[in-house]
């Protein structure tokens, strides 16, 4: 029996402008389907116009990305996060979106060994330019797969702000970076009513955003402005490159096994997680270049050499001390997770030339912080308790400092500052979340 799955209905658009638009206006993709076919399952996209494609196969997990120009997908992002039954066992999920400036990319999460066996752009209607893209998998041996991966995968275009930060003042007020996590092609994790993590981090960097550039005491950039992806590697150097005081991550988590489990919580970089669900949470961030079909780079850093050493312990030091001060303000206005302050190794809070925090601001499977996080009156409110967090931790040295760790060192006399800040790391399990 053939099961389908279709997003939505594109005889309601067959009539509509954009299929008889310019081919300059944008490809829109307006419907989704992934049916059993041939010994197989194809999964086929809806486009309101003919695009040039190309696919591939990468490992680890295993995987099939069809790049392609820049669609504007006009899909719920959750559509295929889960393909159940529907993919027959081959096809576990698959998610779409933005890659880069000027191109899109499909990735397809495979549930057994298969292999591409036609990828086509057909058109749908003679009096319409209205085309479906179909991808046709099957079965195949490893042998089979193994001959159809990328021997180098494709490398996702530099981000826009990577150049932009380049060009940052060299001198000045301290920069704050801020980081939205996912974006484009990786949405993140899914939650209640269809919650996204790509949107809340996004919408909450907005409003954090506004309220440090509107204080006149920061430069502020942003690793993306945009439903757009953006590698590790690039938010990294995004912020290396702005010369940044202080880096921040913003993220949103889900646990559906405990859907009473609430709140935020701050993270800062350790070789070894505080807890269970801290190594967790890394995990899963970390895994972001995989969600878009962009292995992460592997880099040689001489852990060895004493000098970095000590930068990184130092710039360590000042994390945890900033980290300490966004729970304590953080508390006076939103709800905190009752284990607040964690630390793992993320890949995007690895810098060492300024401190970096990541914030998980709640749990999209809790209906409350989703409610919280989806209100503009809570943005605004946990939005001033990082900004206020910011400032404390400026105001020990000078808000006036110029860029760098500098800027951000506390009074080394503080016993309460560097000295407090070093603390061992928890290497039991640690409480649940």
């Amino acid at each position: 029996m053939r099961r389908t799955f279709v997003s939505a209905s594109l005889a309601a658009l067959l009539g509509s402008p954009a299929f008889g638009a310019p081919a300059d206006d944008p490809i829109l993709a307006v419907a989704a389907r992934l049916q059993t076919e041939d010994g197989g399952v194809s999964l086929a996209f809806d486009l309101t116009g003919s695009v040039a494609v190309s696919a591939h196969a990468l490992t680890n997990p295993k995987r099939i990305v069809i790049d392609l120009p820049a669609v504007d997908f006009h899909l719920d992002p959750a559509l295929g996060r889960d393909a159940g039954p529907r993919g027959e066992g081959i096809v576990k999920s698959f998610r779409f979106g933005l890659f880069g400036p000027g191109k899109s990319r499909i990735v397809v999460d495979l549930g057994e060994t298969a292999c591409i066996r036609s990828l086509t752009d057909s058109p749908l209607s003679k009096a319409a330019a209205a085309t479906r893209l179909k991808l046709l998998l099957a079965p195949c041996s490893d042998d089979e797969f193994a001959a159809s991966v990328q021997s180098a995968p494709a490398e996702p275009p530099p981000s826009d702000s990577v150049a932009a930060a380049a060009d940052a003042w060299p001198d000045g007020p301290p920069a704050i970076v801020l980081d939205p996590g996912h974006g484009g092609v990786d949405g993140g994790a899914y939650g209640l009513g269809g919650a996204t993590e790509k949107v809340i981090t996004l919408d909450f960097a907005e409003a954090l955003a506004e309220r440090l550039r509107a204080s006149g005491r920061y430069r502020v950039v942003m690793t993306r402005e945009s439903d757009a992806f953006v590698s590790l590697e690039d938010r990294v150097q995004i912020a290396e490159q702005a010369k940044a005081s202080l880096f921040v991550s913003i993220h949103a988590d889900t646990l559906q096994e405990a859907t009473d489990v609430s709140g935020a919580t701050v993270y800062t970089n350790a070789d070894r997680p505080t807890d269970a669900e801290a190594a967790r949470i890394a995990d899963r961030e970390n895994a972001a270049d995989k969600a878009a079909g962009a292995d992460e780079k592997a880099q040689a850093i001489d852990v060895a050499d004493i000098l970095f050493d000590l930068k990184r312990r130092e710039t360590r030091a000042y994390a945890h001390i900033f980290s300490r001060d966004i729970v304590e303000m953080w508390k006076k206005s939103a709800r905190l997770n009752r284990n607040p302050e964690r630390a793992a190794g993320f890949y995007v809070l690895k810098a060492p030339d300024f401190p970096s925090v990541l914030i998980e601001l709640g749990y999209l499977s809790n209906t409350q912080d989703v409610q919280a996080m989806n209100s503009p009156q809570w943005r605004a409110k946990s939005a001033d308790a990082v900004a206020a967090a910011i400032d404390a931790f400026f105001a020990r040295s000078g808000a006036g400092a110029s860029p760098g760790l500098d800027a951000a060192s506390p009074d080394r006399d503080d016993k309460k500052g560097l000295a407090s800040a070093v603390v061992p790391v928890d290497q039991g399990p640690g409480p649940r979340p």
